[in-house]
């Protein structure tokens, strides 16, 4: 079916349906702006075709001039009064929204306003809260908290940027500069989004997720601690290069190899590399390394190209 198919069409090029209030901004701007761009271009074409119809040549012979048209003041003041009007029109409202866009907003009562660091790495994101807690790749975030993003990168990075497309706008991790942005999930669900700026080789692996959940989950998840910080580094900061089964890809085959048990050494391979291995792991605490370690011992890889 024709329409159906043009709806689909036009979906994809609107942004996802918001889940928070700045995402929300976002895309009633862009709807916004769309109008304008739209009814332009129908008014443009509709009249580059009126007047293609109107002054074609007819029975005049090939090389004879046609009539000649002659200024009119008024509608040389409309087509340029109309166009400065509609930006006009644009800037205001993007200048109303933006606020709601850049604010993070205050926390309703008897709630605290959550703050996340978020750093973005050659090929994961690793975020850490209040209280040490460390997840890779995938933040966990209470349902209908604000929650205030602290974005940056290791000065031995690239620049990275951080974007979940029902959550809000894009923001840049640059390498020793700290960026802020942020989201209130309305609902509780799994959002997903990645890196929007070419980091290297591995850029479109490096993908990030949001788990909203109830407070009170999420509250007993911070404080027990991320039991699963080990498997989520192993698959993020790890098998990326390397595989999950270690069998090698961008890096070198490393199942079987006692580094991946041994704390000390796998601290120190990590914090400065080796050789062509950059540093992904500088700046892990020890209870990063010693998960990963532990993970490592209790579910070794076996090198399977599967």
């Amino acid at each position: 079916m024709p329409g159906l198919h043009l709806l689909g069409l036009i979906a994809q090029f609107a942004p996802v349906a918001p889940e928070s209030p700045n995402a929300e901004g976002i895309r009633d701007t862009w709807l916004f702006i769309s109008i304008f761009v739209v009814a332009i271009f129908l008014l443009v074409e509709s009249l580059l075709i009126a007047f293609i119809w109107r002054y074609r040549r007819q029975k005049r012979d090939r090389f004879e001039p046609g009539a000649e048209i002659h200024g009119a003041m008024n509608l040389e003041l409309a087509w340029t009064a109309g166009p400065v009007l509609v930006l006009v029109l644009i800037a205001a409202f993007v200048f109303v929204e933006l606020p709601g866009i850049k604010d993070v907003p205050e926390a309703a009562a008897g709630d605290e306003e959550l703050e996340i660091s978020v750093s973005g790495r050659q090929f994961y994101w690793q975020y850490e809260y209040p209280n040490g807690v460390i997840a890779v790749d995938r933040m966990r975030a209470p349902v209908g908290v604000p929650v205030r993003l602290k974005v940056t990168a290791p000065a031995s990075d690239v620049v990275h940027s951080w974007w979940i497309p029902a959550l809000g706008g894009k923001i840049d991790a640059v390498p020793g500069l700290t960026n802020e942005t942020w989201f209130q999930a309305e609902r509780e669900g799994v959002y997903s989004g990645q890196c929007a700026e070419l980091c290297g080789l591995e850029h479109a692996r490096m993908l990030a997720t949001v788990e909203v959940v109830s407070r009170e989950e999420f509250a007993a998840w911070l404080e027990s601690g991320n039991e699963d910080l080990g498997a989520e580094t192993w698959a993020g900061a790890c098998a990326k290069c390397h595989a999950l089964s270690g069998a090698g890809g961008i890096g070198p085959r490393i199942a079987g190899s006692p580094t991946l048990t041994d704390v000390e050494d796998l601290g120190t391979l990590v914090r400065h590399g080796r050789r062509t291995m950059p540093a992904v792991g500088a700046g892990w605490s020890d209870e990063q390394v010693r998960a990963l370690a532990t993970y490592l011992t209790e579910n070794p890889p076996d090198g399977s190209e599967s």
